[in-house]
């Protein structure tokens, strides 16, 4: 255990925490000079329409305007389209076939906000006032709107080569030995849910800011997750030398995943500043992030459990239809056809499984990443099939999960998906929690709401997910001749307090005061790697840290070894000195650098991990619902996560927290809503509901330690996207427990009180 003031296992608070709460916080909004230029777009009011022309001759006219750019304008430099996905094949085995994404429009409009001009000018309101007078002729084509209007018979097809609108399938498992497990069924349970339409709506919107050097090199300064995959980005959509493009980001005011890309947005602004030779900027509003900024989830799902007569699965049977908007930009269809459907089965042994999936093209906002990114939605349906199940067998939901878990004794355990959890003790994590939520007690708290006339329901998921994406990530370390130690990674912070991590973990690796150490990221140009995604941060990046410090050490010892006349075999290390084994002779690690050629000990390693890590957990939820106007309200949630080894508890249980919020948004508030023709009826705040703190109850988190992650030299699972995977299906499982005294056997997502009130009179007509 460790004695270290700031190390590895200590709940200290971010270190950004003070500058952010007092307001010297550095966002890319921050970041603009004297002579920067604005950029205002102008928006498709259409969801489907072919552009006719463009009239800019006014807005060019109109004061302040320096340039109004058009798609003619980028190709004009040959600057290149988002490309889909070559991982994915469509129904005929070719590679998947989307309408390209083009910074700007070229000659078709596919979703209401889609950006069809740019107006840079000396202020944002001489930019806004100049695109409104920019006219685009617009010549509207009918438009499919949902998954229903998209495959129905007769649909408009929106692009050639997706027939029936369906742009990429994936198929997995063995329909054959799935097919025979549902023949011996003693007991098949059947459901189909939807997970629906999500926007990030991080805290931040999306912005940049983009200049030229006298060299011609590009600096890019974003809001990002990913700043050295976006510079990559941008130099190859741009047609630019790697070497002349840096990204630099700043704080983050939240990602959430739909930062974890590049967008249309950041390769105009990029373009303009090179085009005009000045600095120019751009903020997306509110309105234009519900309308362009990627959304998640809007996938409707069909699965069939067969069990035997003793409650165990025998075949899992899963049919997946993904709404992946108006063109197939990665991530789009890769998670809804690759990435999900890697925890299909859960935790639990599930010995066939026949999952095909199919991404649909519609005229709605392009798909990204979300919180999770698929896990969501395939926990969402196992645990839902589980909950179904129990109640059609009429065996306690717990139990008929602890019949089915994965036991620690199978670990590796090899899925029906082709994945290897490396470690993992499900019962265990099960026990804790029903002993912690205080399961055995719930019919006393359910009768005490019963007599104040409220229904309460409770629900037990048990889920996993995978983190990593890509498994390896580079470091750079330097020990510095006055003592300090910095870190050089590609990792982002943004909100999650991965800072505060490594330097805890660098602290208690090198034995130094954690004041000594700096982490440096947010630009391109001093790491590089796939930055924080995935819940990767930790699982790879801390492994990095910690890696990089140990061979930070060796090297001093060898180092050392010259100074002392030692062989490095005697040299023992601690507290950030050498010492000579049974003598008095030692010298400090700052000393040592400052004897350097360049004055530092300077390491720069790899660190690559064998796969992805599986944290799992166990969450508890009971609701109370009040019968006479459908409104729930969350009373008690439980927890108890296995994310590995925990560096931080109290970063831990803020990620926590912070999925479970986001989950509780989905279950019972958020919606993206479009109507028939595809205008966004949901574009603001007063349309968009969000979960406050007064929407969630005191959640207790427990975390569990006892099997650390197997294929990582620092044991860490991951975390961030935990809590949402979880606790989507056990809020609503709790809120259908509830409700199934009344004859409700199902209820779609949000779970709003208007849906929850018209279900109960549904079930019960003469409710009052």
């Amino acid at each position: 255990m460790t004695t270290m003031k700031f190390g590895i296992g200590q709940a200290i608070t971010r270190r950004e925490d003070d500058r952010l709460l007092t307001g010297q916080g550095r966002f890319v909004d921050d970041l603009g000079e004297p002579g920067d230029l604005h950029l205002v777009f102008v928006r498709s009011p259409h969801a489907h329409a072919r552009i006719a022309g463009i009239d800019a001759a006014e807005a060019r006219a109109a004061a302040g305007v320096v340039a109004v750019f058009t798609a003619s304008d980028l190709a004009a430099d040959k600057v290149g389209s988002f490309l889909p996905s070559p991982a994915l094949k469509n129904a005929a085995g070719q590679k998947m076939s989307t309408p390209l994404l083009h910074p700007l429009a070229t000659d078709t409009v596919r979703f209401v906000g889609q950006p069809v001009a740019a107006v840079a000018a000396e202020s944002r309101a001489a930019a806004e006032a100049a695109a409104a007078l920019l006219v685009v002729d617009y010549e509207p084509h009918p438009a499919v709107a949902s998954l229903e209007a998209a495959l129905a018979a007769g649909a408009p097809q929106l692009w050639p080569d997706a027939p029936g609108n369906v742009a990429a399938v994936s198929r997995f498992g063995d329909a054959a030995a799935c097919d025979a497990a549902f023949e011996r069924a003693a007991h098949v349970t059947r459901i189909a849910v939807m997970n629906q339409r999500l926007a990030p709506v991080t805290i931040e919107p999306r912005a940049g800011r983009a200049q030229v050097d006298a060299n011609g090199r590009l600096t890019y300064q974003a809001s990002s997750q990913n700043p050295s995959g976006l510079a990559q980005s941008l130099a190859k959509i741009l047609g630019l030398p790697p070497e002349q493009v840096r990204v630099t980001v700043g704080d983050v005011g939240g990602g959430f995943g739909m930062k974890t890309l590049m967008h249309p947005e950041d390769v105009v602004c990029a373009f303009a500043a090179r085009r005009l030779g000045r600095p120019v900027r751009w903020r997306a509003s509110r309105i234009e992030e519900f309308q362009a900024a990627s959304h998640d989830r809007d996938q409707h799902v069909e699965g069939e459990l067969a069990l035997d007569a003793g409650g165990r699965i025998l075949g899992l049977r899963v049919r997946i239809t993904a709404n992946i908007g108006a063109h197939g930009h990665a991530p789009a269809a890769i998670i809804n056809l690759m990435v999900g459907p890697k925890v299909i089965t859960g935790v639990y042994h599930v010995p066939a499984l026949d999952l095909s999936a199919r991404a649909v093209i519609t005229n709605t906002n392009v798909v990204g990443a979300y919180r999770g990114a698929g896990r969501p939605e395939a926990i969402f349906l196992i645990e839902r099939l589980m909950d179904r199940a129990a109640a059609e067998l009429h065996v306690d939901p717990a139990e008929l999960r602890r019949r089915n878990l994965i036991p620690p004794s199978a670990m590796p355990y090899r899925t029906p998906m082709g994945e290897t959890f490396d470690s993992g003790n499900f019962p265990h994590m099960l026990d804790r929690a029903l002993a912690a939520a205080d399961w055995a007690g719930f019919e006393a708290r359910r009768g005490e709401s019963a007599a104040r006339g409220r229904l309460r329901g409770r629900a037990v998921s048990t889920f996993l997910e995978w983190t990593g994406v890509v498994h390896e990530e580079t470091v750079r370390l330097h020990v510095e001749a006055d003592g300090r130690v910095r870190a050089f990674t590609a990792m982002q912070a943004m909100g999650q307090g991965i800072a505060t991590s490594y330097l805890q973990i660098l602290a208690e690796t090198l034995q130094i005061d954690a004041e000594r150490i700096e982490i440096v990221q947010g630009d391109s140009d001093v790491a590089t790697g796939l930055g924080s995604m995935g819940s990767r941060s930790l699982y790879i990046g801390g492994s990095a840290m910690m890696t990089a410090s140990n061979q930070a050490i060796d090297e001093g010892r060898r180092l050392a070894g010259e100074a002392l006349e030692a062989p490095p075999a005697d040299i023992g290390y601690a507290a950030g000195r050498f010492t000579v084994a049974g003598t008095d002779l030692g010298i400090d690690l700052a000393e040592l650098a400052a004897r350097q050629p360049e004055r530092r000990i300077a390491i720069s390693t790899v660190q690559k991990v064998g796969g992805p890590s599986w944290p799992n957990g166990v969450h508890v939820c009971e609701v109370e619902i009040d019968p006479d106007t459908g409104a729930v309200e969350i009373v008690r949630y439980t927890t108890v996560d296995d994310v590995g080894r925990v560096i931080n508890p109290l970063i831990v249980a803020g990620q926590v927290h912070g999925g479970i919020a986001q989950a509780v948004g989905q279950a019972l508030m958020e919606q993206v809503v479009y109507d028939d023709d595809g205008q966004l009826l949901t574009g603001s705040f007063m349309d968009y509901a969000l979960p406050h703190a007064d929407d969630l109850p005191e959640i207790a988190t427990h975390t569990d330690e006892s099997s650390p992650c197997r294929i990582n030299p620092l044991g860490a699972k991951g975390v961030g996207e935990l809590g949402t995977v979880g606790a989507t299906p056990t809020v609503i499982n709790a809120v259908l427990d509830a409700l199934r005294p009344l004859g409700v056997t199902d209820i779609a997502m949000p779970a709003t009180p208007e849906r929850v009130w018209r279900g109960i009179r549904e079930a019960q007509p003469t409710a009052s």
